[in-house]
């Protein structure tokens, strides 16, 4: 099998002999920077480009600019090579003093293959503080300016910048000023719009809005311009559409950017001391291209867009969440919840969003239990969802504690008292079930041994005096292919002697003197448990990613 490399996987098996060919449309989403291999027979692609918006000024100050946004058809690729996606982070905000400081610009984000592609967003510009302009307003769109007093004045951030065509932003509003003191700041540059100018009656002016694209099969907008900061009792400037924040009228901290639409942050208003303007939004990449293939097998390891081809009626899936961590010298993480299905009935044409699990953190001293893993899904209509692991309990300073329910039940910590039983799986029910229990802890020495995870097949086993549980054991299926073992329990840890076998199917092994080991990644297995050494209680490891696969039927 042959996988993509990126945020978001595919993989296709090697052709059959006579078999049909299946048209498949593709969409990967990146929110954070990877790399992306064009598959053999890939030619050209769609994109969507959003740099990391700028942070907001503080005390009166400008609307942070968004991320540049840039988007494209049918750009040329090299089945083969791989493509640096490199995805912007916001620009910082609370930029102290809050008596008057500058925001910091986004960070540009890109696509490259030197020498034959480089595509780059610039960063959105910074919001400037009150009274001064800037040295980082210009950008992808650009900063607003910060309010100004009487005889002065505080231009906006220049838009597009460096110059691209089409235009990947639009200039910062300018600040206002007031007859009896200053006025409110300039809203950043959105992808659409410009910033509004700040109003001489203390309020900020409007974040300018981003561009609507519907690259993914929904429409979603980007670039949206922070709202620039007023003067009590003036409000702050409204958010541009698009992730943009708004500013803030008086001492309160701005908002930030959102998450991933490159918006500004807002800019920090004023009343006494002065607030700080907010972080910007971090940006994404979004490619979508058509890929034939015989016999096509799509591995999701990464958030994604399923197009169901033409002439495709029926699928074959695999969904297994992430799995969950391992406790402090505590219980092994419990397996992502595994489901497996035939004959789904599926539309043509019809766009099914694919979301993997992440697996879940380390369990910590105090009572900290392992994180549970996250859900994995194929969206609308298909609506098939399997449950993240539940966390492995962690050893508290005076009392054990429980494994958590989920896919498949967390191991009960290690403990010489409370409470340790392991968690339930198959929770919320499946029919089939997507996992099992959790084993308990063992609160006897000298290992006082932790309960392993359960695993997709089977439960985790209780811990002993002598050692920890071993995790449970996955399920094996061959829809890639070949046959693969996925969603294993995390192994319990131990204070003494060994610590438990992680499951078959991607669990880590739990521990006795040192931190529990991870699960498997695309697996769903569950984290092991962390031990002890002396007076020094080891984490557990983190759980292991989910995956999706996904097998057309005519």
């Amino acid at each position: 099998m042959t996988l993509v490399s990126g945020f978001g996987r595919f993989g296709v098996l090697s052709s059959v002999s006579g078999a049909a060919a299946f048209s498949f449309t593709k969409i990967l989403t990146f929110t954070a920077t990877s790399t992306w291999t064009a598959p053999s027979g890939v030619t050209s692609i769609d994109y969507v480009i959003v740099a990391g918006g700028g942070a907001g000024g503080t005390n009166r100050g400008g609307g942070g600019g968004a991320g540049g946004f840039r988007v494209g058809t049918g750009q040329a690729v090299i089945a083969g090579n791989e493509y640096t996606l490199t995805v912007g982070a916001g620009g910082a905000g609370d930029q102290g003093p809050a008596g008057g400081a500058h925001g910091l610009p986004g960070v540009a984000s890109s696509v490259i293959h030197s020498p034959s592609l480089s595509i780059s967003s610039a960063g959105g510009g910074a919001g400037s503080k009150s009274n001064a302009a800037g040295p980082n307003r210009n950008g992808g769109s650009g900063g607003g300016g910060g309010a100004v007093t009487p005889g002065n004045s505080n231009a906006g951030g220049a838009g597009n910048t460096p110059s691209t065509d089409p235009s990947q932003g639009n200039n910062g509003g300018n600040g206002g000023t007031n007859a009896g003191n200053v006025g409110g700041a300039g809203g950043g540059g959105g992808a659409t719009a410009v910033g509004a100018v700040g109003n001489n009656s203390n309020v900020g002016g409007a974040g300018g809005n981003g561009t609507a694209t519907s690259i993914t099969g929904a429409s979603q907008t980007f670039g949206g311009g922070g709202g620039g900061g007023g003067f009590n009792p003036g409000a702050g400037g409204a958010a541009g559409s698009g992730g943009g924040a708004a500013g803030t009228g008086n001492d309160s901290a701005a908002p930030d950017g959102t998450a991933s639409t490159g918006g500004g942050g807002g800019g920090g208003g004023g009343q006494s001391s002065g607030a700080l303007g907010g972080h910007g939004g971090s940006g994404i990449i979004i490619i979508k291209y058509t890929d034939t293939a015989e016999n096509p097998v799509a591995v999701f390891e990464g958030t994604g867009i399923y197009k169901v081809p033409a002439g495709v009626t029926a699928i074959e899936y695999l969904v297994v969440a992430g799995g969950a961590g391992g406790g402090n010298c505590g219980g092994g993480g419990g397996a992502g919840g595994f489901r497996i299905g035939t004959g789904q009935s599926v539309t043509a044409g019809n766009n099914l969003a694919i979301t993997i699990g992440a697996g879940g953190v380390v369990g910590t001293f105090g009572n900290n239990a392992g994180g549970s893993g996250g859900n994995s899904s194929i969206g609308s209509p298909v609506s098939i969802t399997s449950a993240g692991g539940g966390g492995g309990g962690s050893n508290g300073p005076s009392a054990g504690q429980a494994g958590a329910n989920g896919g498949s039940g967390g191991g009960g910590s290690s403990s010489a008292g409370g409470t340790v039983t392991g968690g339930n799986g198959n929770t919320p029910s499946t029919d089939p079930s997507q996992g099992s229990n959790g084993g308990a802890g063992n609160t006897g020495g000298p290992a006082f041994g932790a309960g392993g995870g359960g695993g997709s097949a089977a439960v985790g086993a209780n811990g002993s005096t002598s050692a920890g549980g071993a995790g449970g054991a996955g399920t094996a299926n061959a829809i890639t292919g070949s046959s693969v073992t996925y969603a294993g329990g995390g192994g319990g840890g131990a204070q003494a002697a060994g610590g438990g076998a992680g499951g078959s199917g991607g669990g880590g092994a739990g521990k006795h003197n040192v931190v529990g080991i991870a699960g498997t990644d695309a697996l769903g297995g569950g984290g092991g448990g962390g031990g002890r050494d002396g007076g020094s209680f080891k984490n557990g490891g983190v759980g292991g990613s989910g995956i999706v696969v996904i097998k057309a039927n005519g």
